[in-house]
Order: structure tokens, then sequence, then C-alpha cells
């Protein structure tokens, strides 16, 4: 995938511009949807990047200082499934990461206590119920519209699709704080 793939899968989840805004991007690895999010957010908008992997962070902040000076960046060495000191969130991204955690229902329970009324939480993940070794845990669109009611978020709904060469695509899906 390239950057336009990470916006594509991005766009219609968060309102561009917003100046003003506050997301975390959890488990965001080397950043490539940290950049989409700094893009679509605009300059003046506020990221939390938090990865367990410091060298990641590092690679990331390289990058989004060449890209995107104007975007206020915290990085974050945690691991997303344990509690987080963040501010209140208009919105998180969470891209290929879910698919690491078994239980999934207390981790989602914590994170939406972070968002702000009517935060938004965009899910990208494989559209699969099975995976393998270094996708253990994936779940489907339908998987999630359920996960996510259960969970405490509603209006979930697809915002898109991208074909991928590992379990043959990757959806992702905006969920609101119910």
């Amino acid at each position: 995938m390239n950057h336009q793939d990470h916006l594509q899968l991005l766009q219609g989840g968060v309102p561009s511009p917003q100046p003003d805004g506050v997301w975390a991007d959890l488990g965001s690895g080397w950043g490539a949807f940290t950049l989409a999010l700094a893009d679509l957010l605009g300059p003046g908008a506020t990221i939390y990047s938090v990865d367990k992997d410091r060298s990641s962070l590092r690679e990331q902040e390289g990058e989004m200082r060449r890209r995107f000076m104007g975007t206020n960046m915290h990085y974050v060495q945690a691991d997303f499934t344990n509690r987080l000191d963040l501010p209140a969130l208009d919105g998180m991204v969470m891209a290929n990461a879910l698919h690491f955690v078994r239980r999934k229902e207390p981790v989602l329970e914590m994170l939406r206590s972070y968002l702000k009324p009517d935060g938004r939480l965009i899910l990208v993940e494989y559209n699969a119920d099975s995976g393998n070794l270094w996708v253990p845990f994936p779940l489907s669109y339908g998987t999630w519209e359920k996960l996510a009611s259960r969970s405490g978020f509603a209006s979930t709904r697809l915002l898109s699709t991208v074909p991928s060469r590992f379990l043959r695509e990757i959806y992702s899906a905006l969920s609101v704080v119910g």
C-alpha cells in the first residue's frame, strides 16, 4: 500500500481539515497511517502516536518533521492494551493493530473511554475471521459491526476497502461513541 491507499482508507472518517482536532494512532508502527491522518487533519492538529517500538517511533518522527511540521505530534512508547495517559480525543485510528489482541472487548471499552462524546474510532483491518502467524486474530467487517456495538460504539459503517496480498482485502470502518 502507498500513501494514497492510506488516505483512501481514512477519508470519510476524518473530518477534514480539523486544525483543532486531537487524535491518536494506536499501534502506529512506522507511521504510514499517522502520516495520512496528519495529511487529512491539516496543520494545527494534535496527534498522539502510540507504539511499543521506540525505533519505529523515531523513524516516524523524522518523516513527520519532513512532511507535516505544522502537526503537533506526541510520541508515546507504550502498549495500547494498557491504560494510557491521553487527553480526551476527537478520534483514534487503529490500523492493523487490533488483530494482535485476542480478548478485544476489554481493550475496546478502555479505548472508548479516551474518546469525547461522539468521538470516532477508525478501524483498519484484514477482512477475515481466521488469521495466520503474522495476523493472529483478524476480524471481518461483519464481526467488527457486532463487536463495536457490544463495546459501546454506534453508527458503524464501512468506509473503504483495498486489495491485499495477505488475507485478500483490507477494510476501514468508522464507529462512533454511542
